[in-house]
């Protein structure tokens, strides 16, 4: 029955939280998500705030708990196209994109050792390369491969679907689109790392070792292209000199227009992944201002400011320039000393803002504000928005989001 019923939009961190909320209520789930994988940006992190744990110490609970609860069906690869009806039945289009592996595959490597084309990996921002036929990374949920529809040579080759002992590679699968009834939903469509291309003076994609925030969190992790040692792209050299660039993108009419509310916590947990891996190395923060909500990360700035290898400089970088032998060169203003520095260093860190990811669900009905994030004046009833998707939050803040949607999405249900 649709009156028993909530759709979640998003797997991240916030779906996955709001999914087994509900379902433990004893509301059938249904769980949409783009990714062939559960865990959304959470799982592409070295550590979280602000015990500075690796991301799976809190998804393996949810994802137990998801595993275990036959109350929630799970849609990978997949988009909600359009949503209509009202609070209590709602009706709603899902568009899922064919993995070409089943529901058979144990995971077993085969494909992939069989396969003979590469592709750039997406989880970790082009820095590696995967088969076609891969495992989207080592602990992902649900632990099934998929092939890259778009790298994959297809049945001309079937290579993988030779090597499976279990006929889990169906090259032939198709788009499907499935219609369902529910009666809440909870948008949780998460953020995307703001295009630090657009940022023409930052340098990204034109000057060699300019990394964003999540490459680097992917650089220091051990799942990572690098095997958690922090070596700089272009070639390999041990980092002992970082730049953190903040608010790359983020409080700029041009670009993000807000604060992105995380850049300043990241990069400054990402200065201690270099200083506790080298010891003789050197941070510089340039920042426009330091924000560090919350009582135990502002302790944690303040700790890391006693650091004398560590140094803070208030002033808005001008441009990222190629220096000799890999090196990069930042010249930034110095509000405080006044005038300009230029200084040298083996690595920038652009400390890249959250772009929100609500305009995705225009297609569904859904309205977003001036700057982008889900309108919640605007959200019909029985819709409601969790985490990111409706303002920029760290993990704790958006699990938190995520259970008070729940009780709304449930309180919707029991009106109806």
């Amino acid at each position: 029955m649709a009156e028993n019923k909530v759709l979640v939009i998003g797997g991240g961190f916030s779906g996955l939280t709001a999914a087994v909320e509900a379902a433990e209520t004893g509301a059938e789930v249904i769980l949409v998500e783009k990714n062939p994988y559960l865990g959304g940006r959470v799982t592409q992190l070295n550590k979280y705030f602000w015990k500075m744990c690796p991301p799976n110490c809190g998804l393996e609970i949810q994802y137990k708990r998801i595993k275990n609860n036959a109350n929630v069906t799970i849609h990978t690869m997949a988009t909600v196209e359009k949503i209509s009806g009202s609070e209590g039945n709602f009706e709603v289009t899902i568009k899922t994109t064919p993995r070409l592996v089943n529901d058979k595959c144990v995971a077993c490597n085969a494909c992939a050792e069989a396969c003979d084309v590469e592709r750039p990996s997406d989880f970790d921002f082009g820095m590696s390369k995967t088969k076609a036929a891969y495992l989207p990374h080592s602990q992902a949920f649900p632990l099934q491969y998929v092939i890259d529809a778009k790298a994959c040579k297809g049945a001309s080759c079937g290579k993988c679907a030779a090597a499976c002992k279990y006929d889990a590679i169906k090259l032939d699968m198709k788009p499907e689109t499935i219609t369902v009834k529910v009666g809440a939903i909870v948008t949780a469509t998460g953020w995307n790392p703001y295009d630090a291309t657009k940022m023409d003076n930052l340098g990204f994609g034109k000057v060699q070792n300019v990394v964003t925030n999540m490459m680097m969190e992917r650089i220091a992790a051990p799942n990572g292209p690098t095997a958690g040692k922090i070596l700089r792209p272009s070639d390999g050299k041990e980092v002992k000199s970082v730049a953190f660039v903040q608010c790359a993108g983020s409080r700029d009419e041009n670009h993000l227009p807000f604060c992105s509310y995380i850049c300043c916590l990241a990069s400054l947990k990402q200065a201690t992944y270099v200083r506790e891996q080298y010891a003789d190395s050197k941070v510089k923060v340039f920042y426009i201002d330091i924000r560090t909500p919350g009582l135990y990360e502002n302790r944690f700035y303040a700790k890391l400011q006693q650091d004398a290898n560590v140094s803070f400089l208030k002033g808005k970088v001008a441009k990222i320039e190629q220096a000799e032998n890999g090196d990069v060169k930042v010249t930034a203003e110095d509000i405080h000393g006044g005038g300009k520095v230029t200084e040298t260093f083996d690595m920038v860190v652009l400390a890249t803002g959250m772009e929100p990811t609500a305009k995705s669900l225009s297609g569904a009905g859904i309205k977003t504000t001036w700057d982008g994030f889900v309108d919640q004046a605007a959200l019909p009833k029985g819709v409601y928005a969790a985490g990111t998707v409706k303002a920029p939050v760290d993990v704790a803040r958006t699990a938190q989001d995520s259970t008070a949607a729940v009780m709304k999405s449930i309180q919707s249900l029991r009106r109806n």
